[in-house]
């Protein structure tokens, strides 16, 4: 870059979402507008208010690692070594010709909300039942937050720089900019980075049930339930997965004979300072980090062709984020192509930016935007083109990724077309 930092690029991709395991399944799906959303399966919502689900139904741990070891992990960190395994088969990086001193240069930063939220539910009426010693041995490294990051490195021997995002709904896009930070200041080579979430439970459906923060209308129908900025929106559909990325520096990849598949140019977070599971009003926060992102990219709003956005199927969190991009963009927020991921996979929590990140790099290098599901009755003051029911040949040639998270978090990303 023009400022002497080192440019940072994705080499290799890896996802198990909803729509698909593995890149080539979940981006035919994604372009196809189809939806991962159905009846929930991996909890028993019998009595609960929701019963959809983005859920991971083919997934086989057994493919990506051995039986034992993933006996040991919870399934978020299972879902998190399998779409790390795939990114590194896909940055055609061999772990068999690392040096010790490549390894300890090569981090993993995960993004995670809830940990093995699923195992406290387990515990707990294991001891109910059967007393505390019953309890499983492996119960608290199961539980942990970190520990998807932690078997990362352990099943790929990476020992550089490891660290646990758990900003919430925005710890995997945090992840990969706290990622790009580390490769800036020269503290790694390489990077493995994204978001894995995996807490569909009956504790999980009962918290969020109790906040009324989930959809409850479309269990009939569940590919309608996820529907970001509809008047018919009744919140959001859970849902699980996870989405890495191989992040290096040009340098670095140019040497190892890499091929760049997007560059990502720009990152900017804040806090909104404001309320525990609400934005700011009229999405100021967010805003911030808008600017944020893109002074660092050293982008004007005018470049920015289209937008991943956060769009959970909320009223208060849709019509927040609409307004910031309204403040932010102007008169070229109507020329901006908004796509909705949640509306095909439900909201994965600290999962969503991995996942979702994914599904931009995709959309740079083919030119695809993916469509809003479900979009059929705007509702008031959203009133921006969310690209509606159908994908889009947009040919993009920089993107905005956001993400917002409980507690006020926001986290931005701008990526850019690789352009040598």
């Amino acid at each position: 870059m023009a400022d002497g930092r080192p440019r940072v690029v994705v080499t290799g991709m890896g996802v198990v979402a909803p729509l698909g395991i593995g890149l080539d399944e979940f981006w035919a799906n994604a372009a196809e507008g189809k939806s991962g959303v159905g009846r929930m399966t991996l909890a028993d919502p019998e009595g609960y208010p929701c019963q959809v689900a983005g859920e991971c139904l083919d997934f086989d741990y057994t493919q990506y690692m051995d039986r034992k070891d993933g006996r040991r992990m919870a399934r978020f960190s299972q879902i998190a070594v399998a779409a790390s395994k795939m990114a590194l088969e896909h940055a055609g990086i061999d772990l068999d010709a690392l040096s010790e001193a490549d390894r300890e240069r090569f981090g993993v930063i995960m993004g995670n909300g809830g940990g093995g939220l699923q195992h406290d539910q387990e515990a707990v009426r294991t001891m109910d039942d059967r007393g505390g010693m019953k309890v499983d041995p492996f119960y608290v490294s199961k539980r942990l937050g970190n520990m998807a990051g932690g078997n990362v490195a352990i099943q790929f021997g990476l020992m550089g720089y490891n660290n646990t995002v758990t900003t919430a709904c925005a710890a995997g896009t945090q992840a990969i900019g706290d990622a790009v930070e580390i490769l800036r200041r020269g503290a790694a080579d390489i990077m493995l980075a994204g978001g894995a979430e995996a807490g569909i439970c009956e504790l999980g459906l009962a918290g969020f049930s109790s906040m009324r923060a989930l959809s409850t209308g479309y269990n009939d129908t569940p590919e309608r339930a996820s529907r970001p900025f509809d008047r018919d929106r009744d919140g959001f559909a859970p849902g699980e997965g996870a989405g890495m990325l191989i992040l290096e520096t040009l340098e670095h990849a140019r040497a190892r004979g890499a091929e760049p598949l997007a560059e990502i140019a720009g990152y900017g977070v804040g806090a909104d300072a404001a309320y525990l599971v609400a934005p700011a009003e009229n999405g100021a926060g967010a805003a911030r980090a808008m600017r944020l992102a893109m002074a660092d990219a050293g982008v004007n709003p005018e470049e920015i062709d289209a937008v991943s956005a956060h769009a959970t199927s909320t009223d208060v969190g849709d019509r927040a984020e609409t307004e910031a991009l309204k403040s932010v963009f102007g008169d070229h927020a109507k020329k901006l192509h908004i796509s909705a991921m949640k509306s095909q996979i439900g909201h994965l929590l600290g999962g969503a930016g991995g996942v979702e990140m994914v599904s931009v790099v995709q959309s740079l290098r083919t030119g695809i935007v993916t469509p809003t599901l479900n979009l059929d009755n705007p509702s008031d003051g959203c009133d921006l083109d969310y690209v509606p029911h159908t994908s889009r040949e947009a040919n993009p040639r920089i993107i905005l990724k956001d993400s917002f998270g409980f507690g006020g978090q926001n986290a931005v990303l701008v990526v850019r077309r690789f352009e040598g």
